[in-house]
């Protein structure tokens, strides 16, 4: 009896804890240099936001804007996982108005995520309907093109690869040349990319572990970086940089132990050399 009180106890702390955590977000600055690094007329500032999951959000719009209204952004990424819920799609709306009042000089993206593809056909559609109703252009292993300094930047959406909808090749089809920003929801893509060259890439799916103590024991199965100690932050493989984001939502109990939420600021240094994006 006394111990199973204790228990009891113990369980309810860390439930309150863990979802005081989910509260606490945190913004965190990335720089990525290249080889034009030095020339700071070409950096690009991108906002990065992934995993909103607004069944389990403890972030509100304002709060969000809050934290990042006196950067500068050129570009707003957000890397999938809004919502699995048809009934959430109108609490997205308010979010997708807050930032586009930070008016990026070069535009908002988006990507889709597993739990967005959990929606019937009509809410998907209903959901990438509303994204794109407020700015937001949806790559669906799609790319788009914009110039910085006279400089090509190609923004490249690969489709989420947990759920096989990922098409690399379809994703870089019409890339000659230029800077490669890829953005997509499960990093796990960045191994079946041997092929393409990339400059940087921007993904989440992982949480942080969200329940990262001990270890996140639950993310095993969860594909070959996690196997590979990589399951948030700045990584390279194959020489190339990529980063998974922590996520601003829950899935499961909106509880965090061992992990924040997390929005990003990136200042990536555009590289001045012309280089193919097919390697092969």
């Amino acid at each position: 009896m006394y111990i199973g009180l204790v228990i009891c106890i113990l369980f309810s702390y860390l439930f309150f804890k863990g979802y005081q955590n989910t509260q606490k977000f945190v913004v965190n600055e990335i720089t990525i240099d290249t080889d034009d690094s030095d020339n700071k007329e070409k950096v690009l500032q991108i906002l990065h936001i992934s995993d909103m999951h607004l069944e389990n959000i403890s972030v509100t719009p304002d709060r969000l804007i809050e934290s990042i209204g006196s950067y500068n952004i050129d570009i707003i990424a957000l890397t999938g996982d809004f919502l699995d819920r048809k009934r959430s799609i109108p609490k997205l709306i308010p979010y997708l108005k807050a930032l586009r009042n930070l008016q990026p000089v070069y535009g908002s993206f988006a990507v889709f995520g597993n739990h967005d593809y959990v929606l019937k056909e009509k809410n998907f559609v209903k959901l990438k309907k509303v994204l794109n109703e407020y700015g937001f252009q949806t790559l669906q292993n799609e790319n788009r093109q914009i110039e910085l300094d006279g400089k090509k930047i190609n923004i490249i959406g690969i489709d989420n690869y947990s759920t096989k909808h990922s098409d690399v090749k379809k994703a870089f089809t019409g890339i000659n040349q230029g800077t490669n920003l890829v953005l997509t929801h499960d990093p796990n893509v960045v191994i079946t990319i041997n092929e393409y060259r990339f400059d940087y890439l921007l993904s989440g799916h992982f949480h942080g572990g969200q329940i990262h103590w001990p270890k996140p024991y639950h993310l095993k199965k969860m594909g070959q970086l996690v196997k590979m100690n990589m399951i948030k932050g700045l990584h390279k493989i194959n020489g190339r940089p990529f980063y998974i984001s922590e996520g601003l939502g829950q899935t499961g109990f909106n509880i965090r132990i061992g992990s924040r939420p997390e929005i990003t600021i990136h200042h990536f240094a555009v590289n001045g050399k012309v280089e193919k994006a097919i390697l092969k």
